[in-house]
């Protein structure tokens, strides 16, 4: 018969239906416990071959968006929950749900996040609203590239062209790697290109040459998100880009490692 287990995603919506100190600790404990066995599986990657850990690295990325998601959701129904709690009043306190979620903020447990025009933001969700809005392509201007760029990418629809313009420097992405994720999500094609050594900061440029067209600059590279406080600001002056942008869609194809 099948164990009885704890998942990570059925720990998240416990919390929404226990109430009182142990229960508080014990989900506290357990969401722990699961950063543990993450951390551990990076310490011991050497025990795994590099396309099992590539796996598991992506698909860590992909559960970490998806409970982000999760909490947000959580923010905005907390009310919801709090109003049928007063009649219930054996279910969960509103004030235990905003403590709740306020620890899960804690940068110990590594779910960082970054300044978003100013306003604090999941670093993950950052990117994945950002990438959001595009109705016509992406371009992605980062010298420093790996898997977690890619990954953030996974649900733009087929339809957004996404280039992403680096000259793939220190460890940099890899064929490989780009080809396991290609793999994973077949309909997610990206193209690459030179950055030509012209760029220190990074950038999401949306929609280019359209009437929604937006350009954000970023403080560090997606493939960092969350590991230290960082902002991302939209560019109000565009047209000083232009010529920038236009330039760089002439660089040549970018050979990954």
């Amino acid at each position: 018969y099948n164990p009885y287990v704890f998942t990570e995603q059925g720990i998240y919506m416990l919390m929404t239906v226990l109430r009182g100190d142990l229960a508080v600790r014990q989900s506290r404990a357990l969401i722990r416990t699961f950063k543990q066995m993450k951390d551990y599986i990076v310490e011991n990657q050497g025990l795994i071959g590099k396309r099992e850990f590539l796996q598991l690295s992506m698909q860590i990325t992909s559960n970490v968006v998806e409970m982000q998601d999760l909490r947000r959701d959580l923010r905005d129904v907390e009310d919801q929950v709090a109003e049928v709690v007063d009649t219930l009043n054996n279910v969960v306190h509103k004030s235990e749900l905003s403590d709740l979620i306020l620890d899960l903020s804690n940068p110990q447990l590594k779910y960082g996040f970054l300044l978003l025009n100013g306003q604090p933001i999941e670093a993950n969700l950052a990117y994945k609203d950002i990438y959001s809005i595009a109705k016509k392509s992406i371009y992605i201007v980062d010298n420093y590239i790996g898997v977690k760029t890619l990954v953030l990418l996974k649900d733009v629809p087929s339809s957004v062209e996404i280039i992403i313009f680096s000259d793939n420097i220190g460890k940099g992405l890899h064929t490989l790697e780009y080809q396991d994720f290609y793999q994973e999500y077949p309909f997610r094609k990206i193209t690459f290109q030179k950055s030509g050594g012209e760029f220190h900061d990074r950038y999401i440029i949306i929609d280019w040459n359209t009437e929604h067209q937006r350009i954000y600059h970023c403080g560090a590279s997606s493939k960092d998100a969350g590991q230290r406080i960082t902002s991302i600001t939209e560019v109000v002056d565009q047209m000083i880009y232009t010529d920038l942008i236009n330039n760089l869609l002439k660089n040549p194809v970018l050979k990954l490692k």
